[in-house]
């Protein structure tokens, strides 16, 4: 049991509550209040002075798939050898003792959704995970989070390297729309045949891996950056009628009043560092605040290893320097990922009943200067600043 007190907490969810308290038992926010008596039996954190939040949620990155001080023997994220690879999972992959892990804890970010990079087409699932553990499988958030995708530039340049398809933006298209559409003919014919073994397709490890896209059980998470590939990844949701949310999203302050109608989820960025390629030239950190003021639900992400996990609140920071309100800049960390996860019944705000994965800083998480002074996962104590 856990006692911390005389905090500044955050919930995300309700008001500032000045001088409060927070009372975990068995991993779980027990309860939250002003008036809460310590139990006898309980570790305490005199918390006075301090800023608490929950912990800090990146909604799409790589950590552990492309390791801290490795070359080629920790670079896990892309399998160049085929574009439509849905069969992958980012389980396999996560090596939870990168040093990564431990260096987002130390930066208040607790929870991460990683996956497959954007070289393929179809790149794999991506998973959520919290970011303190030695084995993956006791981690695991969600296993099965989403089915990346990817549009524009990457793909292209990979396997016209190869001089296969995709080499264009049409052919990228092409091979997701057939891939989707095979994966319904062999759902149907599963389907019709009732379990009778004659009648089944030939098992497809691939088709079967895309089941739950077109049964609309997870998402399509689609890497794209420039506004026509934006558009292209909306169509295809709306043909086939999967879901989807729109990742990195670049060119969406160009176009915020469409996404706004559109009503899909937006994840942004990563938005510091130098325009390394055509498709980001219109990268700014003024698209979140103008998104979130035409209305689209957004989250902001790192792209780790792009930019280290750690500076999650450094990328919201940035983005509230540049219009986006200070309150939604938090959310954008918290519960906004939480719930464009599909984790908000467990992570993203301080709540009697969810996970205990709680930051306390020493100043506030936008000031560069300020530092994390205890991190806790799941009620323990992972970091202490």
């Amino acid at each position: 049991m856990l006692f911390i007190k005389n905090a500044k907490i955050f919930t995300m969810t309700d008001d500032v509550i000045q001088n409060g308290c927070i009372l975990i038992e068995d991993g779980k926010i027990k309860e939250v209040g002003t008036d809460l008596v310590a139990p006898l039996d309980a570790d305490v954190i005199d918390a006075m002075g301090k800023n608490v939040f929950p912990g800090f949620i990146d909604a799409h990155c790589h950590i552990g798939m492309w390791e801290e001080g490795i070359g080629f023997e920790g670079a896990d994220g892309n399998e160049m050898t085929d574009p439509i690879t849905p069969n992958l999972r980012a389980i396999d992959a996560i090596n939870p003792r990168d040093e990564a892990c431990a260096n987002a804890l130390k930066g208040g970010v607790t929870t991460a959704a990683t996956g497959p990079g954007s070289a393929n087409v179809i790149g794999g699932v991506f998973s959520v995970i919290k970011l303190h553990g030695d084995r993956i499988d006791d981690m695991v958030v969600v296993e099965n989070l989403a089915m990346k995708c990817a549009f524009g530039e990457n793909p292209k340049r990979v396997y016209n390297d190869k001089k296969m398809m995709p080499s264009t933006r049409m052919g990228t298209a092409a091979k997701l729309r057939e891939t989707l559409m095979k994966t319904i003919d062999y759902r149907d014919r599963k389907l019709a045949a009732a379990g009778e073994a004659g009648k089944m397709p030939l098992f497809d490890m691939k088709l079967e891996a895309m089941l739950p896209v077109i049964n609309k059980e997870m998402p399509l998470k689609a890497h794209a950056h420039r506004a026509d590939d934006i558009f292209t990844s909306i169509r295809i949701a709306k043909e086939f009628d999967v879901l989807l949310t729109l990742e990195h999203c670049t060119e969406g302050h160009l176009i915020a009043d469409q996404l706004a109608k559109e009503g899909y989820p937006a994840i942004i960025g990563p938005s510091f560092g130098n325009k390394s390629k055509f498709e980001l030239n219109q990268k700014t950190f003024d698209t979140p605040g103008i998104m979130v003021k035409a209305g689209v639900k957004i989250a902001i992400m790192t792209d780790s290893p792009v930019i280290p996990l750690e500076y999650l609140p450094m990328a919201a920071a940035l983005a509230h320097k540049a219009g986006l309100d200070e309150m939604e800049a938090l959310k954008c960390i918290t519960i906004n990922p939480a719930e464009i996860l599909g984790i908000s019944h467990r992570l993203g705000s301080i709540e009697a009943g969810k996970d205990a994965d709680i930051v306390i800083w020493d100043g506030h998480p936008f000031d560069l200067q300020a530092r994390v002074a205890y991190t806790l996962v799941n009620g323990q104590v992972v970091y202490k600043g």
